[in-house]
This record gives C-alpha cells, sequence and structure tokens, in this order.
C-alpha cells in the first residue's frame, strides 16, 4: 500500500487521511471538497463553483499520479441539499466527457468546513 500526500495544486487533507492511497492496481482517492489550493480555504459560496473546484481537485491528483478522469471507475457525490443535484450533474458530466463511471449520489447533514459538495473517486491504475 502506498499513502499519497502533498500532491501538487491539491489542497492538504484537512484531517488526519491520506489524500489517496494505492493498493490493488486502484487509487482510492479521500473525497475532495472545495477548497482553492491557491487561496487554502472555500471560496466558492455556490455549489455550481464548488461543484467545479472539486472536479478541478479531483483531476488535479489523479494528473499527479499520471491519471485522467477516464480512469475513475466509481465515484460517490454528496450533497448537502439534493435539490442541487440538477445543478451539479451537467458540471459532473462535463468534467468526465463521454465517460461514465459508476457512482452513487446522496444527500447528507453536513460536510467538512461547511462544504456544499464533496466526491471522492476510485481509478484504475492502468
Amino acid at each position: 500500500m502506498e499513502l499519497i500526500n502533498n500532491t501538487p495544486n491539491v489542497p492538504a487533507a484537512v484531517g488526519p487521511y491520506s489524500q489517496a492511497v494505492k493498493q490493488g492496481g486502484l487509487l482510492f482517492c479521500s473525497g475532495q471538497i472545495p477548497i482553492d489550493p491557491a487561496a487554502g480555504k472555500i471560496v466558492a459560496t455556490d455549489v455550481e463553483g464548488q461543484a467545479v473546484q472539486v472536479l478541478a481537485n479531483i483531476r488535479a491528483l489523479l494528473e499527479a499520479q499520471g491519471l485522467g478522469m477516464s480512469s475513475v471507475i466509481k465515484a460517490t457525490v454528496f450533497l448537502q441539499s439534493m435539490a442541487d443535484f440538477p445543478k451539479v450533474n451537467p458540471l459532473y458530466e462535463a468534467a468526465f466527457g463521454g465517460h461514465k463511471p459508476a457512482r452513487s449520489t446522496v444527500a447528507v447533514a453536513g460536510l467538512p468546513l461547511g462544504a456544499l459538495v464533496e466526491i471522492e473517486v476510485i481509478a484504475a491504475l492502468a
């Protein structure tokens, strides 16, 4: 098992966990919240802006491992409100292009730092 931490252009973990873990041909990426890595905090206040930042963080994490969005085999989207689903879904679709990994979307009572959206992914290394 290889722990991935301190990836360039990806926010540092806000708790005692790794940004990602490589194991058995897979990359398990911890959930990304909309922290702007340059600012070190959440900048966007609307769910669309936050979703764009989350997806950019995921892309940067994957690219640092030589992967792209097409390597993702499973995604889990956490929304503070399921009413935001129709706002986030087209941004998610655009970020993945024609690639459609398996996905779950769930509404949660709250997310770290008051985020409106968080996304975690599992990617294939090969």
